[in-house]
């Protein structure tokens, strides 16, 4: 496929005039004068440097590769129509849809986007942790910055043992069981060539615990609502998690509260003060 250079610039000058600084959590500001999103915000969203997202609309640069063009879609919250049209402007072939796919719906990034004061993560079905808010940083670390077969929950859970020293001593049998019989269910729905199946092959290898507890053949163990972390510096915190779940990418996004009063409600108070002073160090 050829770049379109003028459809592309067009495209991504129409959808940077159509968004406003609410649509992606930023502060809107008292002397703003663009319309929509000006092209710094756009290329920090992006994850580029303004330069060369401006050169994009100037139908100047090279050709941007997928994953810049995977970028820029997640940036502008594109719809995954969007997308595939980004895309194809951009010379490339769309990426695959559904359970592999890793671009997350517009609605649900605006509903994460104001999440500010709380932990909330965005997770495809094999717990692959694709967005957190800082206070999620804060409670868990950088999930985001795993590669491989280790971007998955499940598979650090039986390949790290720092993983299990997140969550309370008395819940580790019960996660075993829900890592190991959600894995079966994804592997039965999206077949023996999938992702979820070639995960399940290096467990089998790397884990004796993972093979005694998978030869069980237990299906349909549930998460629980309330959820045991256990933090580095403020110990036992019980959370409540509430899920929405988007069916066409199979993500979920996963919000955590504290009852107000409680014990864990105040750390998260804590939390939310310590771990923005972390974070800017």
């Amino acid at each position: 496929m050829v770049i379109d250079r003028s459809g592309l610039a067009e495209f991504l000058r129409r959808r940077r005039e159509a968004l406003q600084p609410e649509d992606v959590g930023l502060p809107r500001g008292r002397r703003r004068r663009t319309n929509g999103l000006r092209r710094e915000e756009v290329a920090a969203l992006c994850h580029m440097s303004t330069d060369y997202y401006a050169r994009m609309e100037r139908e100047r640069g090279p050709q941007p590769s997928e994953q810049m063009i995977a970028s820029i879609a997640q940036g502008l919250h594109l719809s995954l129509d969007e997308r595939d049209h980004l895309f194809r402007l951009a010379g490339h072939n769309p990426p695959a849809r559904g359970a592999v796919g890793e671009h997350i719906s517009p609605g649900m990034l605006r509903i994460f986007d104001r999440l500010h004061d709380t932990p909330a993560e965005i997770v495809t079905e094999l717990g692959e942790t694709l967005r957190q808010t800082e206070l999620s940083v804060a409670l868990t670390g950088d999930l985001t910055a795993y590669s491989g077969p280790a971007r998955s929950l499940g598979y650090r859970w039986f390949t790290d043992p720092a993983t299990r020293r997140l969550y309370a001593s008395d819940e580790h049998h019960f996660l075993t069981r829900l890592f190991v019989a959600g894995l079966r269910g994804v592997v039965t729905l999206r077949g023996p060539d999938s992702r979820a199946a070639h995960l399940t092959d290096r467990l089998l290898a790397e884990s004796d615990e993972f093979r005694e507890v998978w030869n069980d053949h237990e299906v349909g163990v549930q998460p629980r609502e309330v959820k045991h972390f256990v933090h580095p510096d403020l110990g036992a915190m019980e959370l409540t998690c509430q899920t929405l779940v988007d069916p066409r990418q199979s993500h979920l996004l996963m919000v955590y509260t504290a009852i107000p009063g409680s014990e864990s409600y105040e750390k998260l108070q804590i939390l939310s003060v310590i771990g923005a002073q972390t974070l800017r160090q």
